[in-house]
């Protein structure tokens, strides 16, 4: 959502800040409203799309619609040609392949000339999420909840409900994360005393996090290690930390953080599974010494009950941009603190740009 707001600003010029922030904050709405309207009781995962990019079609979509000003017709003419682009799958997470990294830029692509598309006048389905052939009968085979499609729509923003990533990789994997890091440093445990780790995972973070055991603990190539709780857990043992450099193409051939995975073991324990929030992981260690260590963290950082700060963000921000010169870090740093006021977000993309 936020790319496609940038690039949209950028192109129709002198877009404010506060626009920018209404473009955004329908994009992540439609977003979320659309994923949890998706199998009611049921977890999404399992119908084997890749959400954030099926979705992100339609939402990119709004978001550049938006920035246009786009009447109502031509909105939903957007939104019936970004559902005619609708696709991504999960099968890219299972065979470790670049497009899960490439699928949400295939959908700012898709939701722009959607929405470029409709301003010409190009029409699309208008009934494109509840029509008989439509995204929740096709896709979902019937299986959504319309009631939160609109309840309080325009009224309450899920976005204030998004939790916030501290860590480049799945969701899924921060509270394994975030219980290492706790245990080992209260502890003063180093990787040298391990003699065995014990994972505790719920099915889902089983399957999509720890399966195939041999790809989760000596990944492949980045996705496999973003997607794995084994790697994850013994990257903050070994670095104590979790950055976007540890789960680069280089560091899954990290010796040392392989020797970790080497030693641990993964077992279901349907106890940890949650409705409402992530679910934990547990972390069982033995040492050498024979002294048994256990910790499992239920809030990870970035989560509703333990929000990231706006420097936890800067943080993030400076770890990803970290080839872009300090200065110019600085100063979108201080650009998006007083982002309501600024007139024009290309000084904003202006500080993003190599010079």
């Amino acid at each position: 959502v936020i790319p496609t707001c940038l690039a949209m600003g950028e192109r129709k010029g002198r877009l404010s800040g506060k626009d920018l922030i209404t473009g955004t904050a329908l994009g992540v709405d439609m977003m979320c409203r659309l994923a949890l309207a998706t199998t009611p009781g049921e977890s999404p995962i399992k119908t084997g799309w890749h959400l954030t990019t099926l979705y992100g079609f339609l939402c990119a979509a709004i978001s550049a619609g938006r920035i246009l000003n786009v009447d109502e017709e031509t909105m939903v003419n957007a939104m019936g040609i970004a559902y005619h682009q609708c696709s991504g799958n999960g099968q890219c997470v299972k065979d470790g392949a670049l497009t899960k990294r490439l699928g949400p830029g295939f959908a700012v692509r898709g939701g722009i000339v959607s929405a470029l598309m409709a301003e010409k006048g190009v029409t699309g389905a208008t009934n494109c999420l509840e029509g008989e052939q439509g995204l929740y009968q096709l896709y979902m085979r019937g299986k959504y909840d319309p009631q939160i499609l609109t309840a309080d729509l325009g009224r309450s923003f899920e976005g204030i409900n998004v939790a916030i990533k501290p860590y480049p990789c799945c969701r899924g994997i921060h509270p394994a994360i975030d219980t290492a890091l706790a245990v080992t440093n209260e502890y003063n445990i180093t990787p040298e005393e391990i003699q065995k780790i014990k994972l505790y995972v719920s099915e889902e973070h089983y399957n999509l996090l720890c399966s195939p055991e041999d790809a989760k603990r000596k990944p492949r190539n980045t996705v496999d290690a973003q997607f794995s709780i084994p790697w994850g857990v013994a990257t903050a043992i070994v670095k104590k930390q979790a950055t976007l450099e540890d789960f680069s193409a280089k560091a899954v051939n990290n010796e040392k953080v392989l020797n970790v995975t080497g030693k641990m073991e993964v077992e279901i324990d349907n106890a940890l599974k949650r409705e409402e929030k992530v679910d934990p992981t547990r972390v069982d260690i033995r040492t050498v010494q024979g002294k048994m260590y256990s910790k499992q963290i239920e809030d990870p950082l970035g989560s509703l009950e333990r929000p990231m700060s706006f420097d936890d963000c800067a943080k993030k921000f400076r770890d990803c941009a970290k080839n872009l010169p300090e200065k110019q870090t600085d100063r979108v740093i201080e650009q998006i603190q007083r982002l309501e006021q600024i007139e024009d977000i290309s000084e904003i993309i202006s500080s993003m740009v190599f010079k």
